[in-house]
């Protein structure tokens, strides 16, 4: 069932909170466009940048260490601990998890749950931020669709409402004080794959390029990762369990999304610490929080259970 908006109050059901809490302004709309624009074309010029000059192996090994840094603090931290409490954390790795998150450039950690969880609240319908099914199921409907779904839903001035849907993490001193240091983290994400390239290297062109593929076509990458699962999983793919959207496995992105394109598990029970649940499914994320757990620094991991699978799998 559709629930209704009202329009009034902001687009929330009548009588909640509203969904937005205001809008951009516009320093701070152009921030955005920068830092999704500007890593973008490096990753568009990276291709002629690579043709024989200007990639070595120090570029290729820091920018792979530091998309899994930043990668895996969106996906384990960001979504599965701070979004769907999939596992408690201990003081310490929850920090650590926030700071590697804000790495990923996808906007501060109460931001990004709050958007999440208005997406889960509405998946695929009025007031979800980034489906691609609100436009119709026409060709030129669905190619509208996917590009709010993968990126045009980022350049919406409407902010979503924090108090309503992160009210916990605004609570978190710890949380408050990483998302307080965003533009610290958005610097050294670029910054220090550079003094890294550079001391390794012991050279000026050695930080440059280090900088160019660690930093900014890294962060590129991880963004069209990320905004695949919003876009194409919620189009194709396989949907082995009932969920109330159009969430659905892509097995392609598997490896590069740590397991978050294993969509469909993860939408008909959200609050699951695996997405992968089914033989060769890879999920790099359900495989470090099973580390966090053998280590004792994560807690009630919610882990999947045949009884439940089977439930999920006959609805």
């Amino acid at each position: 069932m559709t629930t209704t908006l009202d329009a009034k109050a902001g687009g929330a059901p009548k009588g909640g909170k509203p969904l937005f809490e205001g809008r951009r302004n516009l320093a701070t709309q152009i921030l955005v466009y920068i830092f999704i624009l500007v890593p973008f074309a490096a990753l568009i010029a990276a291709v002629p940048f690579a043709w024989g000059w200007g990639l070595g192996w120090v570029d290729v090994v820091l920018a792979v260490f530091f998309f899994y840094l930043s990668g895996l603090g969106v996906t384990v931290g960001y979504h599965r601990l701070f979004t769907h409490g999939s596992f408690k954390a201990k003081r310490p790795l929850k920090i650590a998890l926030a700071v590697m998150g804000s790495m990923a450039v996808q906007s501060p950690p109460v931001t990004w749950v709050a958007d999440h969880r208005r997406h889960h609240a509405f998946s695929d319908r009025e007031g979800d931020p980034h489906s691609p099914w609100l436009f119709g199921t026409s060709p030129l409907a669905l190619a509208k669709g996917f590009w709010h779904a993968h990126m045009g839903w980022i350049f919406d001035h409407d902010v979503t409402n924090k108090q309503r849907f992160a009210p916990d993490l605004l609570a978190d001193r710890d949380i408050v004080r990483v998302n307080k240091l965003f533009a610290v983290f958005t610097g050294l994400t670029l910054i220090l794959p550079a003094v890294l390239g550079g001391l390794i290297t012991w050279s000026w062109w050695g930080a440059f390029t280090a900088f160019f593929w660690a930093g900014l076509v890294r962060v590129a990458v991880l963004h069209h990762v990320t905004w695949s699962t919003n876009s194409i999983c919620h189009m194709i793919g396989e949907r082995p369990f009932a969920s109330r959207d159009k969430a659905a496995n892509f097995w392609p992105l598997a490896i590069l999304s740590f397991g978050e394109s294993w969509h469909n598990l993860h939408h008909a029970d959200p609050t699951c610490a695996r997405h992968g649940v089914k033989r060769g499914q890879v999920d790099t994320s359900a495989r470090l929080i099973w580390i966090f757990e053998k280590l004792g620094w994560a807690t009630d991991v919610r882990w999947p259970t045949e009884a439940r699978l089977a439930k999920l799998a006959a609805e």
